[in-house]
Formats: C-alpha cells, sequence, structure tokens
C-alpha cells in the first residue's frame, strides 16, 4: 500500500469536512457543541447569554437538577469522592455500583444486571462479546449506530431487515441455517421517529427460530408502561426479553449504561467484556 496516497486520502477527507463546517458558521447555521451556560428549568437554558427554549433535551421526565437527586449525588460524592480507584474488576467497584445494579435488576424484572461508562459502550462491548464469527445477528435497518457498531465488532453473519418489517425479519430467519445462535435486536422507541417495535411479534418469531432477543430501552424506560419501566410492560408481556439493554442518561438524569438479564449472561459479561474490564467504573455521583 502507497502510505503517502492513504495519507492523502485522510487528508482531502479532513480538508472537506474543515470547507463544510466553515461554511456553516459563516452562514450561521453551525448548531453544534453550544455551551450550556446555566439550566433554569425542565425546558429553558442560557446559551450565549439567550434565554431559549430546550427542545432536544433527553430529560424525558424532566429529572435533570431534581433537588433530591442531586442532593444525593452530592452525598455521594462527600462520602466516596468524584471518581474511583480504578476499573470495577480490580479496585473500582464501590457499594453504590453493587446497589445501583441491584435496583436496575429489579426494576427491569431480571435475575442481574451491571452497568457501563456510557450505552453506546454497553451495546458495543454486550453484542461483541455474546456473538462471534459463525453467528447469525438480526437488526432492524434503522437500530440506533451503537447497535450497528456492536454487530460489525462482533464478526458475526450481520444480517438487517427492513424497519419493523416482521415478514422481512422471518425470512432471514428461516433461511439462516438451524444450527448457529441467533440474536434478534432492535430499539424499542427509535429515536428520529418515535415509533415502537412490534415487541410480541418479534418475540414470537424469536421463539419460533430459537433466536435470543435483545432490546435497546434508551428511549422507552420512563416512558412506556403504566410504571414506566418500558416495552414489556406496555405490551403486557411480563419478564420476556432475554438482554434487556438501557442508559442512564436519558430519562434516569445521569451518565452511562446498563444490560440487565439472567444471572449467567451477566457473570459471562463480567469476566469477558472488555469495555467492562478495561473501563474506570461510573463515578460516584
Amino acid at each position: 500500500m502507497d502510505l503517502l496516497n492513504t495519507n492523502d486520502a485522510v487528508s482531502r477527507r479532513i480538508k472537506a469536512m474543515t470547507e463544510r463546517f466553515v461554511s456553516l458558521k459563516e452562514h450561521d447555521l453551525y448548531f453544534y457543541n453550544q455551551a450550556i451556560e446555566e439550566v433554569l428549568s425542565d425546558s429553558k437554558v442560557r446559551v450565549q447569554g439567550r434565554v431559549m427554549g430546550m427542545y432536544a433535551s433527553y430529560s424525558y421526565l424532566g429529572l435533570v437538577g431534581h433537588p433530591r437527586i442531586n442532593e444525593a449525588a452530592k452525598r455521594a460524592v462527600d462520602k466516596f469522592g468524584t471518581g474511583t480507584h480504578g476499573v470495577r474488576t480490580l479496585a473500582g467497584t464501590l457499594t453504590l455500583h453493587d446497589e445501583l445494579e441491584e435496583t436496575i435488576a429489579n426494576f427491569k424484572h431480571a435475575e442481574a444486571a451491571m452497568t457501563f461508562s456510557s450505552g453506546y459502550a454497553t451495546n458495543l462491548t454486550v453484542i461483541s462479546t455474546l456473538m462471534g464469527r459463525g453467528d447469525y445477528i438480526f437488526s432492524d435497518k434503522l437500530n440506533h449506530a451503537s447497535i450497528v457498531d456492536g454487530c460489525l465488532m462482533s464478526g458475526a453473519e450481520f444480517r438487517r431487515f427492513r424497519h419493523n418489517d416482521m415478514p422481512h425479519l422471518e425470512g432471514l430467519l428461516k433461511n439462516a441455517p438451524v444450527d448457529v445462535a441467533k440474536l434478534v435486536i432492535a430499539d424499542s422507541v427509535f429515536s428520529m421517529d418515535g415509533d415502537i417495535i412490534d415487541l410480541p411479534k418479534m418475540l414470537e418469531l424469536c421463539r419460533k427460530y430459537n433466536a435470543w432477543l435483545m432490546i435497546d430501552e434508551a428511549h422507552s424506560v420512563g416512558v412506556l408502561g403504566q410504571k414506566g419501566t418500558g416495552i414489556e410492560e406496555y405490551f403486557g408481556l411480563g419478564d420476556v426479553i432475554d438482554i434487556k439493554m438501557g442508559t442512564l442518561s436519558k430519562t434516569i438524569p445521569s451518565v452511562g449504561g446498563y444490560v440487565a438479564a439472567k444471572k449467567d449472561i451477566i457473570t459471562y459479561l463480567r469476566h469477558a467484556s472488555r469495555a467492562y474490564i478495561f473501563s474506570a467504573a461510573l463515578p460516584p455521583a
């Protein structure tokens, strides 16, 4: 490979992107990374001295800045400090982590749960740790980028079905080898369109074709179901999802991600997930 030509290609991509965002700035159309100076309420913030309405927030229940949550975070910092002493497997696990994961497991009606540094990292590592070469993954066409990246990183055979199209999914499942591990994965609520996956039919297909079911509940926890526990409650199905993924940065107003599942799956992930083993633990607050 000609290294000079390769570097030239990279340079051209960087130059094209730079020209693009400079042009947007010149026309006052560049809106990325604008710093919020002050959070005034659930729906109002101060940006560059202007009071503005906030309609792009993940805070679906308006819990960012909630006094009870703020006070708990302050107590955690007073007791444990602003960070942990390392990765979870060595010096980084606090009693707070164990309490959090037990709470998540109970909330999601699962045997066990574990947390990660972000929702993106959660999808990336859970999918790529559980699935590998020779396995088959079936993913909704509009799934989040973290799901897609996890599928690609796994090295498994990656099959995408048309958005919320259960007949297409069934056709793909039917054509897959019988004797391979299979995982079907989808968002619960799709972040760009706001529609809900057809979980009852997807569950039926997973059971019919002996596939695991993984659902990303980043946008459904706190939103779907009478008690806000998510898509299983919304459809009245009980504990039916094999791998329940979610975030701690949307309705739950902090940072991080989680997965809830059977105890043996969680135990396996704790000892095999590189993002868990090699990432610093969530900070106490």
